[in-house]
């Protein structure tokens, strides 16, 4: 359904992006590819294209705008219109709040969440002109579900639902421009070992992690048939089902499991990762953190978690 349209995916050198960019390319369209890591992007084209799509990259900085207006206009050079734009491009940042230098927070949420306002505020006017396009966010649990000890991180996806909701009821004329969110749960790529790291301590994804494919998978559905928002992962529903009815009960849990682990894991330098500047390590899809699309071995531990605190959260309402 795919193969006569024009794709846009930023954040495509690694991880999910990576994984989106090479689930497109099996349906041969023509793929515009952003990042900001020249050789690791090249690397992705030349397999999406050995796969069959017709390929552009474009090294881009999403922060920037200009940049991101440049990347529009180039994709609709390269393939006429832009018929899907994917706004993927993100970091993270751990580490105590007043210990992450504020330089850090900032560009995170200039990435996480500027990035994503400036893709849409480059592509909207081509929608517009022809009348029809989707753009779609990959956002995360993080949208629903706060990160302690990643603040930033938590402000840029929180402002990322609030910012597509307002887009969406703007755009309610425009029956053929479409505006999709993703929230997938943790997921086994290098993000968290590009992640700026203020904690001293080796880090890891929270089990279970999935497989980015599925990630990959939803977002070319999602392309052909699009929706408003799609969870990914029943950890995902879980995860905000738990922080809606329960809010003050999951931060804490939350918090006490992440200062748990920090204080028991091994000891690391710490890093601005890749806040600053593409890195040359981890430009894979996969970060080797588990069995790709496996996550049931550690789902029932989630799982008994989440419905213990349910049953607490209960209980604390019903002694009110």
């Amino acid at each position: 359904m795919l193969g006569n349209k024009t794709i846009v995916v930023t954040g495509a050198s690694s991880g999910a992006g990576k994984a989106i960019a090479l689930e497109f390319a099996l349906q041969k369209p023509t793929l515009i590819l952003a990042a900001r890591n020249p050789d690791a992007l090249r690397e992705v084209a030349e397999e999406c294209s050995e796969l069959g799509a017709q390929v552009k990259y474009v090294i881009t900085d999403v922060t920037d705008a200009s940049a991101m207006i440049e990347l529009a206009a180039e994709a609709k050079a390269f393939g006429g219109k832009i018929d899907i734009w994917v706004n993927n491009a993100g970091l993270l940042a751990v580490g105590s709040f007043d210990e992450v230098p504020l330089a850090v927070h900032q560009q995170v949420i200039n990435t996480n969440l500027m990035g994503y306002i400036n893709g849409a505020h480059a592509v909207l006017p081509y929608f517009k002109l022809q009348k029809h396009g989707v753009l779609i966010n990959n956002i995360s649990i993080g949208g629903f579900l706060p990160v302690p000890f990643g603040v930033g991180y938590s402000a840029s996806k929180f402002g990322l639902r609030g910012f597509s909701a307002a887009l969406k009821a703007e755009l309610a004329d425009w029956p053929n421009i479409h505006i999709c969110d993703a929230f997938p749960a943790f997921l086994d790529t290098p993000g968290i070992q590009h992640a700026a790291n203020y904690t001293g301590k080796y880090l890891k994804p929270a089990p279970p992690v999935y497989d980015p494919r599925r990630v990959a998978i939803s977002i070319v559905k999602l392309a052909e048939k699009p929706r408003a928002e799609v969870m990914i992962g029943s950890v995902s529903t879980l995860l905000r089902l738990s922080y809606g009815l329960f809010p003050a009960l999951t931060r804490g849990i939350t918090g006490a499991v992440i200062r748990t682990y920090l204080k028991n894991a091994d000891p690391i330098a710490k890093s601005d990762g890749n806040v600053f500047g593409p890195v040359d390590y981890g430009n894979a899809v996969y970060g080797g953190w588990g069995i790709p699309g496996k996550p049931k071995a550690h789902r029932k531990y989630l799982v008994a978690g989440l419905l213990l605190a349910t049953a607490a959260g209960l209980l604390s309402l019903r002694r009110k």
